[in-house]
């Protein structure tokens, strides 16, 4: 492993992991001096019969709560800009998300307005254009994928313009993250297999990336570790507590990875397809990931080479010639694939998933605009994206 001559890591966010973790939401709202949460879900985590485990330990404290139910799949601009004016007008203190990806970007989102007082969140997109604390934020994630729970991200849509916009800073990171099994029991075997690819390749990207450290490594080795042993054993036994704990723990590590070192060209695609097509961002993850990786291949041949280890197992690793681990790495991602095409119907292509060809160049010049991009091992330009897309489709 190479030591960078510099690098950093930031990861405040406090972890409450495990059983009956959620019963440790009241004193966490006292010990941060806040007494009146604004609850933001979704009607998916609702109809799920999940958030009712939420507002049981919150009645039983006397705590005064108010839910806003109504986020979108995608976080979208205009619902941050009612749910801010909703905590104002009802004088909260604290917001708690309870949800996946959107559920908990978009909690970020009304965390930017409500704190830094504004009326656009235009004013502060981009990376580290918010400079001050905000408002408390706890989160209590129903997937495992996104890591939002751990990370300086946010991505919020703007329907207008047909955008996702990213915002990236260090205080976007929540003060807590509280994983407990009951809040992924109900996950269906689609969303299992969507989310998991998505902190699949948070880990990957992460531990490719051009901003990678040793701390990083780290986090981005253990959740591959993790997938790779859980996800198959979870959608063949969707009661296995154990495997979700295990698959809560490590979407929030594959979030502690990326969020220091940052994504690359997958997500650039993922974000531009998402916004372009509606398609489910572990969808994109899922159908982007190998060619991107084959794309990448001529820089990142040794990283893959060591993640074939912690992927595939030792076995695997030690059968397998040293100059043909990095290619036997991207063989094993195929054959996952495969297998959760077949087991929860999860498409591995672009076609499959609802993308039209006449589209292809808006993607590519979303793609082309995103921030994620800069941190790819590997330039990209009009053409490498359009065969990207066209080898996806």
């Amino acid at each position: 492993m190479k030591i960078p001559e510099y690098f950093e890591f930031y990861s405040p966010v406090k972890i409450l992991s495990g059983v009956n973790a959620l019963d440790n939401l009241p004193g966490e709202i006292k010990f941060l001096k806040t007494s009146k949460p604004l609850l933001i879900t979704d009607k998916g985590v609702i109809k799920a019969g999940i958030f009712k485990h939420v507002e049981e330990v919150l009645r039983e404290h006397n705590i005064d709560f108010i839910v806003f139910d109504n986020v979108p799949p995608d976080s979208d601009l205009n619902v941050v800009k009612q749910i801010a004016k909703i905590y104002t007008e009802n004088n909260r203190d604290i917001i708690v998300a309870v949800g996946g990806g959107s559920v908990i970007d978009t909690a970020k989102g009304v965390n930017i307005l409500i704190s830094l007082q504004i009326e656009d969140l235009k004013e502060v997109m981009g990376a580290n254009v918010i400079r001050e604390p905000l408002r408390p934020l706890i989160v209590i994630p129903t997937t495992a994928g996104t890591g939002s729970e751990a990370t300086c991200v946010a991505v919020i849509k703007d329907r207008e313009r047909d955008i996702k916009m990213l915002f990236v800073s260090q205080h976007l990171i929540p003060n807590v993250a509280i994983l407990d099994v009951k809040m992924t029991a109900t996950l269906p075997p689609f969303l299992t297999a969507a989310t998991a690819m998505d902190a699949l390749t948070h880990s990957i990207e992460a531990y490719i990336s051009l901003q990678k450290n040793p701390v990083s490594d780290v986090f981005a080795w253990l959740s591959i570790k993790i997938i790779s042993e859980n996800l198959l054993k979870v959608l063949d036994n969707p009661k296995d507590s154990k495997g979700r704990l295990a698959l809560a723990n490590a979407s929030l590590f594959a979030g502690i990875a990326f969020s220091n070192s940052m994504v690359g060209l997958v997500h650039s695609l993922g974000h531009s397809a998402g916004a372009v097509w509606n398609i489910h961002h572990g969808v994109t993850m899922n159908i982007f990931l190998p060619w991107v990786l084959e794309y990448n291949f001529d820089k990142i041949s040794d990283e893959l080479a060591e993640l074939l280890l912690p992927f595939a197992g030792e076995e695997e690793y030690l059968s397998t010639p040293k100059l043909e681990r990095g290619q036997k790495f991207i063989q094993k991602i195929r054959e996952l694939q495969r297998v959760l095409e077949e087991k929860t119907g999860l498409p591995s292509r672009l076609g499959a998933a609802g993308a039209r060809r006449e589209d292809f160049q808006r993607v590519v010049e979303l793609t082309l605009s995103d921030g994620s991009l800069s941190f790819n091992v590997k330039d990209a330009g009009e053409k490498e994206i359009l065969e990207i897309l066209e080898k996806s489709y």
